[in-house]
C-alpha cells in the first residue's frame, strides 16, 4: 500500500471512529420524531419546512415527504409545519428516551394557493433521490456509487443558461466543448459525453443541448459500464440529463434573461391536467436562444421545444412519453495546433488579441436533433414492478464548418477549414427491467434484472481543405471567409454504417441486516458491427461485474462503501503498417474505491469523501513505426470530495475537490485533458424574514494545469474563475442578476480556445 492510500485509509478510519463515539454519546437520554407530510391530493409533499418552536431544530421534507429529527431531548413540543401558499399547521408531540414519536400532517390548500406552491417551493439541493444511477430505488447511503445531483433549483439561483456552466457544482467536473460543437464533460481523468437522457442512450457530439428541459443533472463517477453499457458511459463515469415531467396542477413559468454579448433567451414551462380526473397530464417546455461570441466574431442561435405526457391508464398502469426537437445555428470554436519548433508550451505565448478570431462567422453549423422517450411503468404486485422503455435519437447535421490552425511561430499561424455534413445519427435503444424485492430468511434483496437492445445508423460526409495561408498576427489580417474555403473544399460520403448491441444485466442488492448491504451485478454485451465499404465486421462479447459493500456505522447518517466496478470499450480491428490485421479486444478499465458518506444533523449537512485507483492495462497503443499493440497500462487515482450544507435556513453551501493523477505506464506521461486538481464552491443566502426573499450567491471554480498531448509539453494554464449574483425571489415573480468571472480571469480550454472575460446576465422569471 503507497504512502496516499494509508493515508486516506487512516483518515476514513478517523472519520467513522468519530461519527461512531459522536452517535453513542449523543443518543444518550434522547428520543426521535419521524413523519410524513402529504398535500391534500394525498401526494408526497417535497420541501416543505418543520420546525419544533423555541428550539434550534428545523429541517426539509425528503422527496418522498418523509422527515426526521433525530438526537431530541425528551420533552413536549410544537411542531410547525409551513411552506408558502399553505396554512401553517401546528401539532404538539412528546419525545420520550429512547422510542420514536411518529407524526402524519397534510396540507391544507386551495387550488389558486396550490398552484404557487409547486411553482416556488424549492427541492431541497441536498436530495440526492434517483431512481437512475442504480436502475433501482436506492437512498444515496445505501448505494456503493459516487454521484453527484445538480438540481435545477441551483441552476436557477446560479443564472445558468448551458450545460457548460451548470456541471462544474460537480466536484472534479471540468466541461469540454469538443470543435465539433458538442459538449463533453471530463472527471476522473477522463473525458464523457453527456450520452443519457433519462437513463437512456442519447448522443451531444454535433447537435447542441439546453437547460429548459432538464430538472437535475446526474454525474455518475467510475467506470459504470455495468448497468450503461459501452456507448453511454465512458471510464471516468456517466453524465444523465432528467427532464421534467408532468404534475398534477396546472402552472406556468416564463422567463427571459439578458445578458453581455447580445444574450437574449426566453423560456417558458406549461403545465396542466388535460383531464379532470388527472389522469392525463401535459407539460411543455421551450426556449429560444440568441447570442453573439464574446470573440469578434461568433453566434449562438437555437430553438427547442420539448412537450411531454403522462397518461395513467390504471392504479397499476403508467405512461410517460416525452419528445425533443433543438434546432441551432452557430459557430464551432477552433482546434488549434502547435509546430514542435514553435516554442510554444501554452495559448499565453501567442500574440494573437485575446478575443480575435481568425475566421469569420460565416463558416457555420446548422444542425438539429429529435427525440422520443417513452415508458411504460406496470406495478405487477406490492413488492414487483415493471420498465419497459424505448428512445430514439436523430442527430441531423446540415453543414459543420469547422476551422483548424497551426501554429508555426507565436505569431504565425497557417489557416485551414473543414465541412462536416451531411451527416445524420440514428440512435434506437428498447430497454426492459424487472425491478423486485423479496426475502430469504432474514436477509432482504432489492433486485434489477434488464435485458437492452440498441442499434444506431449513421451516413457522414466531410471534407477538409489544405492549408489555405499563413497569417502573421502582429499585423492586419482578415478573417477567412467561407467562400475561399468552398473554392478549395472537397466533399467525400461514406458508405452507411451502423452497429447493434444486445445487453443483459442483474444487480442485486442484498441487505443482511438494517446497516450491513452488498451490491453484486454482472452485464454481458454482444457488439455486433456489418461489413461496409471500407470497413470490416466484426462481433464482441464484453463482461462487466460491479461489486459494492455499504455499512451505515450510524444508520441513516453515516456509512463507510467499497466498490469495484468495469468499464469497457468496444475496439474494430486495427489495420497494421504492413496490411496485417489485430483483432483487438474490449478495452477493459476496473475501479476500486473506498469512502465514506454521511447526512447528518436533520439532513443538514451531505458529504462524500472516497478514494479512488483506476486501472487501464490492456489499452491500444502504436510505436514509432505505427504498428497496434494491445499491451499499454494506464492508471488514474485520485480524491473526491463533495459537501452540501444548510447550515441554517436560507443558507445553502455547495463545495467539492477533486485530486487525480492519470498516468500513461510506459512513459509515465501525464494523460491529456487530465488535471491534478479541480475545486468548486457556492454559497448563496436569502433573507428569511425582513425583505423575506432578497439574497446572494458567490462562487469559486478552480481548474489545475493539463496538458494537450501526451509529451507534456504543450499545457493549458490552471486558472480561477469567480462569480456572484443577487436576487429577489417571490411567490409570483423572481428577479436576478448574475456577475460571471469577476476578475476578468484569462483562460482557455483544452482545444486552446480563449474563455469569456468578465459579463453579466439579468433573469426576470414570472410564474403564473
Amino acid at each position: 500500500m503507497n504512502y496516499l492510500s494509508l493515508k486516506t485509509s487512516r483518515f476514513l478510519f478517523s472519520i467513522s471512529f468519530l461519527f461512531s463515539f459522536l452517535s453513542i454519546f449523543a443518543q444518550q437520554n434522547h428520543g426521535k420524531i419521524k413523519g410524513t407530510i402529504t398535500t391534500s391530493d394525498g401526494d408526497a409533499a417535497a420541501g416543505v419546512n418543520i420546525i419544533l418552536k423555541n428550539t434550534k431544530y428545523g429541517t426539509v421534507s425528503n422527496d418522498d415527504g418523509t422527515f426526521d429529527f433525530n438526537k431530541v431531548k425528551a420533552n413536549s413540543y410544537t411542531l410547525q409545519v409551513s411552506l408558502t401558499g399553505y396554512e401553517t399547521l401546528e401539532t404538539e408531540i412528546t419525545v420520550t428516551e429512547n422510542e420514536t414519536s411518529t407524526v402524519n400532517l397534510q396540507l391544507k390548500v386551495s387550488n389558486k394557493e396550490l398552484k404557487e406552491v409547486v411553482i416556488s417551493s424549492p427541492k431541497s439541493i441536498m436530495s440526492k433521490k434517483t431512481d437512475y444511477v442504480a436502475r433501482m430505488p436506492l437512498k444515496n447511503l445505501e448505494n456503493p456509487q459516487v454521484y453527484s445531483v445538480i438540481h435545477k433549483e441551483l441552476l436557477l439561483d446560479q443564472v445558468a443558461v448551458d450545460v457548460r456552466s451548470a456541471v462544474q457544482n460537480s466536484p472534479g467536473a471540468v466541461p469540454v466543448t469538443y470543435p465539433s460543437g458538442g459538449v463533453g464533460v471530463t472527471f476522473r481523468g477522463f473525458t464523457t459525453g453527456i450520452n443519457a437522457r433519462n437513463g437512456m442512450e442519447t448522443a451531444t457530439n454535433r447537435s447542441s443541448t439546453d437547460l429548459a428541459n432538464v430538472e437535475r443533472i446526474e454525474v455518475l463517477k467510475g467506470p459504470s459500464g455495468t448497468l450503461f453499457g459501452s456507448t453511454i458511459s465512458s471510464f471516468g463515469g456517466v453524465v444523465n440529463l432528467v427532464t421534467k415531467k408532468p404534475f398534477e396542477t396546472a402552472a406556468t413559468e416564463v422567463s427571459y434573461t439578458m445578458g453581455s454579448y447580445n444574450l437574449n433567451r426566453f423560456t417558458a414551462d406549461i403545465n396542466t391536467p388535460l383531464k379532470k380526473d388527472k389522469s392525463v397530464l401535459f407539460r411543455l417546455n421551450a426556449a429560444v436562444n440568441r447570442e453573439k461570441s464574446f470573440l469578434d466574431f461568433g453566434f449562438n442561435n437555437t430553438f427547442a421545444f420539448t412537450p411531454s405526457l403522462t397518461y395513467k391508464a390504471s392504479d397499476k398502469l403508467t405512461f410517460n412519453i416525452d419528445a425533443e426537437y433543438i434546432s441551432s445555428n452557430n459557430t464551432r470554436r477552433t482546434y488549434h495546433r502547435y509546430d514542435p519548433k514553435s516554442g510554444i508550451t501554452n495559448p499565453g505565448d501567442l500574440m494573437v488579441g485575446y478575443r480575435k478570431s481568425l475566421f469569420y462567422d460565416d463558416n457555420d453549423a446548422k444542425t438539429s436533433a429529435n427525440k422520443v422517450f417513452t415508458q411504460a411503468e406496470y406495478q405487477i404486485s406490492e413488492n414487483w414492478k415493471s420498465t419497459t422503455l424505448f428512445s430514439f435519437m436523430g442527430e441531423n447535421v446540415e453543414r459543420s464548418y469547422q476551422t483548424y490552425t497551426l501554429w508555426l511561430t507565436p505569431y504565425l499561424a497557417a489557416r485551414r477549414v473543414g465541412n462536416w455534413g451531411p451527416i445524420y445519427n440514428n440512435y434506437t435503444n428498447i430497454q426492459e427491467n424487472i425491478n423486485g424485492q423479496f426475502k430469504t430468511g432474514s436477509i432482504k434483496h432489492k433486485l434489477l434484472v434488464g435485458v437492452n437492445y440498441s442499434f444506431n445508423k449513421n451516413s457522414f460526409s466531410s471534407g477538409i481543405t489544405a492549408y489555405i495561408d499563413t497569417v502573421d498576427v502582429r499585423m492586419p489580417f482578415d478573417p477567412m471567409r467561407r467562400k475561399t474555403v468552398d473554392a478549395t473544399l472537397k466533399q467525400t460520403a461514406y458508405p452507411t454504417d451502423g452497429d447493434q448491441t444486445f445487453s443483459i444485466y442483474a444487480s442485486d442488492v442484498v441487505n443482511f441486516t438494517d446497516r450491513l448491504s452488498a451490491m453484486l451485478s454482472l452485464r454481458m454485451d454482444n457488439y455486433k458491427r456489418k461489413e461496409v465499404e471500407g470497413t470490416e465486421a466484426y462481433n464482441q462479447t464484453a463482461w462487466s461485474p460491479k461489486l459494492g459493500l455499504v455499512y451505515q456505522v450510524v444508520k441513516d447518517q453515516v456509512s463507510l462503501f467499497a466498490n469495484y466496478m468495469n468499464g469497457f470499450q468496444n475496439s474494430p480491428p486495427a489495420t497494421q503498417p504492413d496490411a496485417t490485421k489485430l483483432i483487438l479486444d474490449p478495452v477493459y478499465a476496473v475501479q476500486y474505491e473506498a469512502g465514506v458518506k454521511a447526512e447528518a444533523f436533520n439532513k443538514k449537512l451531505s458529504a462524500t469523501l472516497s478514494y479512488y485507483n483506476i486501472t487501464i492495462d490492456n489499452a491500444i497503443r502504436y510505436d514509432s513505426n505505427g504498428f497496434a499493440f494491445q499491451d499499454g497500462v494506464q492508471k488514474s487515482k485520485g480524491l473526491d470530495f463533495e459537501l452540501i450544507a444548510n447550515p441554517i435556513n436560507g443558507l445553502n453551501i455547495i463545495g467539492g475537490y477533486a485530486y487525480n493523477e492519470n498516468r500513461i505506464e510506459e512513459s509515465g506521461a501525464i494523460a491529456p485533458g487530465a488535471p491534478k486538481n479541480v475545486a468548486n464552491f457556492w454559497a448563496t443566502y436569502a433573507l428569511q424574514n425582513t425583505v423575506k426573499g432578497l439574497g446572494a450567491g458567490f462562487g469559486l471554480n478552480y481548474v489545475g494545469k493539463s496538458y494537450l498531448f501526451e509529451d507534456n509539453i504543450f499545457y493549458m494554464p490552471s486558472y480561477t474563475t469567480a462569480n456572484a449574483t443577487v436576487f429577489y425571489d417571490q411567490p409570483t415573480w423572481r428577479i436576478g442578476l448574475k456577475f460571471n468571472n469577476i476578475s476578468s480571469e484569462r483562460y482557455w480550454d483544452f482545444y486552446g480556445n480563449s474563455q469569456a472575460l468578465s459579463n453579466f446576465l439579468v433573469n426576470l422569471t414570472l410564474k403564473f
